[in-house]
């Protein structure tokens, strides 16, 4: 967080996408929208500028956010602020492991909530995430770790939740915004959990997320 305040009063803030959010597509630049992500019309819902987005997404229910357990039995924090109105959803991951590893992961499923991903979380407890949701699959998909004060796994699913990359990102360093950290993918959804939990759990290319959104 000091590290973030810093850079900002240095204007190091450009204008490029939060850790979570799209860099890059498969649209050409002149047909990106104003905070990156492609403005065709498949992704018209998703257009909406400033806080139209997240003010009629959080209309769409009146559920407060669920809460899970961790692996102990103990109450699981999250999604906390500010994260504390995301919708969330109990996602499991169908792998080698004895059982199925589980994640509560809070949706980022509108541009402004893909955009600021992570990036204002001071840490990400384990058994915890963030799924990132897109209208339709895409086939050139880039993530940063802009902002981030810790380290992920960023995790590329297909239309069918079946996982087709993994990256082990580590936090920027002290003098750096995370900009240049990039990491690439296709797929329709993208799951941002803390680094390498999908190591532990025996996660794997060709293995499948299960949840409901």
């Amino acid at each position: 967080m000091r590290r973030r305040r810093l850079l900002a009063r240095l204007g190091t803030v450009g204008a490029a996408g939060l850790a979570g959010c799209v860099l890059g597509s498969d649209e050409t630049p002149t047909q990106a929208g104003s905070d990156g992500t492609p403005s065709d019309d498949a992704d018209a819902d998703d257009r909406t500028e400033g806080e139209t987005d997240q003010t009629d997404r959080s209309n769409d229910t009146d559920d407060e956010a669920e809460t899970g357990d961790t692996d102990d039995g103990t109450e699981l924090d999250w999604p906390s602020e500010p994260y504390a109105d995301y919708r969330t959803t109990e996602l499991a991951i169908h792998s080698d492991a004895p059982t199925d590893p589980t994640v509560l992961a809070a949706i980022a499923d509108t541009s402004q909530t893909r955009y600021r991903g992570l990036s204002d979380a001071a840490a990400l407890p384990d058994g915890a995430g963030m799924l990132f949701v897109f209208a339709r699959e895409r086939e050139n998909l880039t993530f940063v770790m802009r902002e981030m004060d810790f380290g992920i796994d960023i995790v590329y699913a297909d239309a069918d939740g079946v996982i087709t990359r993994i990256h082990h990102a580590p936090a920027p360093g002290p003098d750096e915004n995370g900009n240049q950290q990039q990491y690439p993918g296709a797929g329709k959804y993208v799951l941002e959990v803390p680094r390498f939990w999908t190591s532990r759990n025996l996660v794997e290319t060709g293995d499948r997320m299960i949840f409901e959104l």
